[in-house]
């Protein structure tokens, strides 16, 4: 995918540039922001155009305000916190279109940095209203898009507004996310493995059967591991089963048999009798008896599992192994995450829980590349075009 990037954008000094990122923090009861991973993520395609002098519109989205003005999923609080983290002023203002917007963009020196309140205050964006996306092409000279975590979107800020702007480039963000995820998709070096976890099959069913035609292996855990152990015969008590979609786990293992491929699922167990962190635990082999549900992999499943993954070159993974959230019932996911931090194999992690998982383990230094967009790395991974990349310059 040959996309116009940032650095081939070469007469930015004193050009107004339209940075569309992906802003969507937490942000607690008093208005603070708890969590700057995503901003610290924006920060090299921001300082790039900074020194080069050209004049930086920030846009982003934040929350699901449907489409109205609301306090509650303002902006606003990231200003402060911007410019602590670039070390210089950055204007905010209040409305995105009209004459405040227009005077507080006029009011921009070279080298000077605006954040515009939520883009989803208007419900035009989410609707892709052409007249909406020209108008905020008319905010800036060119377009550049960093928010890899909306890309999926086609949305006004994401796909619209590049159909009025000679450049739309992809920052660096955007482009470390494709260098990364779209081998993956195609032709990852070999010994290739990929981990999966999560509730439901048919969330995954086709992250799987596209995975499986590019990985050697799929670990499977997480609450969908039950249903497919349920169709292999095994008894899974009270566990998570997808009753729906065992055709679809019927369906991998005939693929993965015709292609030759191992899919590995648990052997053991940690079980409870109910989904609390305050009940007894006890671990299991093979079947898990009435009135028990599995809650994470077994000590021998994590064994299994690091072995396969030993000597690999590159892993992929998606959804943790069990209910991390609880202590009782994090030691599969961790073990996982030590696993591929110690690992010399190049490692990515996409997906909102197994980052979460990662972080809270204080092992994401340590990955070769965390996804800052779950649903957007996942649908390009399912081979399916993303509207914000697609609509970006072709070179």
């Amino acid at each position: 995918m040959s996309k116009l990037t940032i650095e081939q954008l070469t007469d930015i000094e004193n050009k107004k540039i339209l940075l569309r990122v992906d802003f969507n923090v937490p942000i607690n009861d008093q208005k603070q922001v708890t969590d700057t991973t995503r901003l610290k993520a924006a920060l090299p395609t921001i300082r790039y155009l900074l020194k080069r002098k050209a004049k930086v519109i920030l846009l982003s989205h934040f929350g699901r305000p449907k489409g109205q003005p609301n306090d509650k999923y303002s902006l606003k609080p990231v200003v402060s916190v911007l410019e602590e983290l670039l070390g210089q002023e950055v204007s905010f203002s209040p409305t995105l279109l009209g004459s405040v917007a227009e005077v507080a963009i006029a009011n921009l020196k070279p080298g000077g940095c605006i954040l515009m309140e939520n883009v989803r205050f208007y419900p035009q964006e989410t609707d892709n209203e052409q007249q909406f996306a020209k108008e905020l092409a008319a905010l800036a000279d060119y377009y550049v898009n960093d928010a890899f975590g909306t890309a999926h979107r086609a949305h006004a800020s994401t796909e619209g507004v590049t159909h009025y702007f000679t450049k739309s480039a992809c920052g660096f963000l955007m482009k470390k996310e494709l260098e990364y995820l779209l081998p993956l998709a195609t032709s990852p070096e070999p010994p290739f493995v990929a981990i999966v976890g999560g509730a439901k099959v048919k969330d995954k069913i086709q992250l799987l059967s596209k995975l499986l035609d590019v990985a050697n292996a799929l670990l499977i855990g997480g609450g969908m591991a039950y249903s497919f152990l349920h169709v292999q015969g095994y008894k899974i008590g009270n566990s998570i089963l997808d009753a729906d979609n065992l055709h679809l786990c019927e369906e991998l293992f005939a693929k993965a048999k015709s292609q030759n491929k191992k899919i590995y699922l648990p052997i053991d167990h940690v079980v409870a009798t109910s989904f609390s962190n305050d009940v007894p635990t006890q671990i299991v082999e093979g079947d898990i008896p009435d009135g028990s549900l599995g809650m994470d992999i077994g000590p021998k499943t994590i064994a299994l599992y690091q072995q396969a993954l030993a000597n690999v070159k590159t892993v992929f993974w998606n959804g943790p192994m069990g209910v991390f959230e609880m202590s009782n019932f994090q030691k599969g996911t961790f073990s996982i995450g030590e696993t591929l931090a110690q690992s010399n194999a190049k490692t990515v992690v996409g997906g909102g829980d197994s980052v979460n998982a990662i972080n809270q383990a204080g092992l994401g230094d340590k990955i070769s590349h965390i996804s800052t967009g779950g649903g957007a790395s996942l649908e390009l991974l399912q081979g399916n075009k993303l509207p914000g990349i697609e609509a970006l310059t072709e070179v």
